[in-house]
C-alpha cells in the first residue's frame, strides 16, 4: 500500500530554514526534531537563498516570473492566431479578385 505523500505549509518550510540559519542548527538536527529529510531540508535551504520569502508560493500560485511566462504565453498564442486569420483572409480576398 502506498504511502501519502506529505505536503508541508510555506510557513512550515520557512520556519524550518529559519531553524537552520538563524539558529544555527544542523540539518540532522531540524530533520529529527521536525520529522523531515536532511535532503528536503537542503532543497528547502537552497530555495529560500536563492528566492527569499516567496520560494514557496502555494499550491496553484505561480511566482511572479512564473506568472509572466504564463501571460506572455497566452498572448503570443493569441497574436498567432490573430496573424493566422489575417493570412487567411488575404488569401481569401486575393482570391475574390482575380
Amino acid at each position: 500500500m502506498a504511502s501519502k505523500r506529505t505536503t508541508y505549509t510555506p510557513e512550515f518550510k520557512l520556519q524550518a530554514v529559519k531553524m537552520i540559519t538563524d539558529q544555527k542548527l544542523s540539518v540532522a538536527e531540524v530533520g529529527r526534531r521536525l520529522g523531515v529529510s536532511e535532503n528536503r531540508l537542503h532543497e528547502w535551504k537552497k530555495a529560500v537563498l536563492a528566492n527569499g520569502v516567496v520560494a514557496f508560493p502555494g499550491t496553484g500560485h505561480l511566482t511572479p516570473l512564473e506568472e509572466e511566462n504564463r501571460r506572455l504565453r497566452a498572448e503570443n498564442k493569441r497574436l498567432e492566431m490573430e496573424r493566422d486569420i489575417l493570412k487567411k483572409a488575404t488569401a481569401f480576398f486575393a482570391a475574390l479578385t482575380k
